[in-house]
């Protein structure tokens, strides 16, 4: 079986521990989970919870069926095979100076970032997209110094009507 990012979604009820019941059942089974992503759901009192794991299928589904025995999960899904639209977020700040700060500002733009904060030595660039969106913005800004990139980890959804 060939190893591969997977992307698990989970709703939960919003209760103390289940991120780490949840986290703690990937651990056992040796996955290192590459990005969490949790927040607030269309239901009041449920939260979403975005995993991407990288591992054999086979692996990840008995995982994912264990998951889906946690008593506060109401639904797990691995996303990986669906058409689905991710997204990320990713706060940039970029080493600036006097002489540089309009090509950063230029690079923001070309990926339709935003620039959220100015300072006298450094810009804080917001930027949402895919990873691959991302990553390439950040190729571009290490020539002028990365002093720090906060990312939010995969977000996804399944594309149109299907639940």
């Amino acid at each position: 079986m060939a190893a591969t990012k997977h992307t698990i979604v989970a709703l939960v009820q919003d209760r103390p521990g289940v991120l780490s019941r949840m986290a703690n059942l990937f651990r056992k089974r040796g996955f290192n989970i590459d990005s969490i992503a949790v927040g607030h759901s269309e239901l009041a009192g449920f939260s979403r919870m975005t995993f991407v794991v990288d591992g054999p299928a086979g692996i990840v589904e008995q995982v994912r069926k264990q998951v889906d025995k946690i008593v506060e999960v109401v639904r797990v899904v691995d996303l990986t095979e669906e058409d689905i639209t991710t997204r990320e977020l990713a706060l940039v700040k970029v080493k600036a100076t006097v002489a540089n700060r309009s090509a950063i500002i230029e690079i923001a733009n070309i990926f339709r970032a935003s620039i959220v904060d100015v300072a006298p030595g450094s810009v804080t660039i917001e930027v949402t997209g895919d990873e691959h969106k991302i990553d390439s913005m950040l190729k571009l800004l290490r020539d002028f110094g990365i002093k720090e990139i906060s990312r939010t980890g995969r977000l996804a959804m399944v594309r149109g009507n299907k639940e």
